[in-house]
């Protein structure tokens, strides 16, 4: 265990973490999600799944759903095309991004070979979402 403290110490050192972001452990990331049911799965993308979860507004601990702060968790795929230097990046970047444009990253997770990031839930989907669908509709 020493052994993997040491090694998510070293890691952490690499993230340049804005002071406003939350560190999330995998557990309170699982009981969030309701353990990564299916039925919390919003959808997959080059990083990996997006689970739907519900936290405190101002912690990190899981609440009941439909209480606290929805959020989206995506989960690193370990097979995927992203690894870990795009999640650094996504946490560097994005941690100190505000912008009323751009969905909000809450925290991450960074334990042992997990890598996750909490971001707030939008309601009526990814604007990629959006624009495949109007793209869809103006076609004709």
């Amino acid at each position: 265990i020493a052994e993997s403290n040491s090694s998510t110490s070293k890691l952490e050192e690499e993230l340049k973490i804005a002071s406003r972001l939350r560190k999330f452990t995998f557990n309170e990331l699982k009981l969030a999600t309701r353990n990564f049911r299916p039925e919390s799965f919003l959808g997959e993308g080059g990083f990996g799944c997006v689970f739907k979860g519900w936290i405190e507004e101002n912690g990190t601990a899981a609440v009941k759903p439909g209480t606290g702060l929805t959020v989206a968790v995506k989960t690193l795929n370990h097979d995927g095309l992203q690894g870990h230097k795009e999640w650094l990046a996504e946490v560097n970047f994005l941690g100190d991004l505000v912008h009323q444009n751009l969905v909000k990253l809450v925290g991450y997770c960074i334990e042992d070979d997990q890598r996750l990031l909490v971001y707030e839930f939008m309601a009526r989907g990814s604007l990629e979402n959006h624009l495949f669908r109007s793209k869809l509709l103006f076609s004709d």
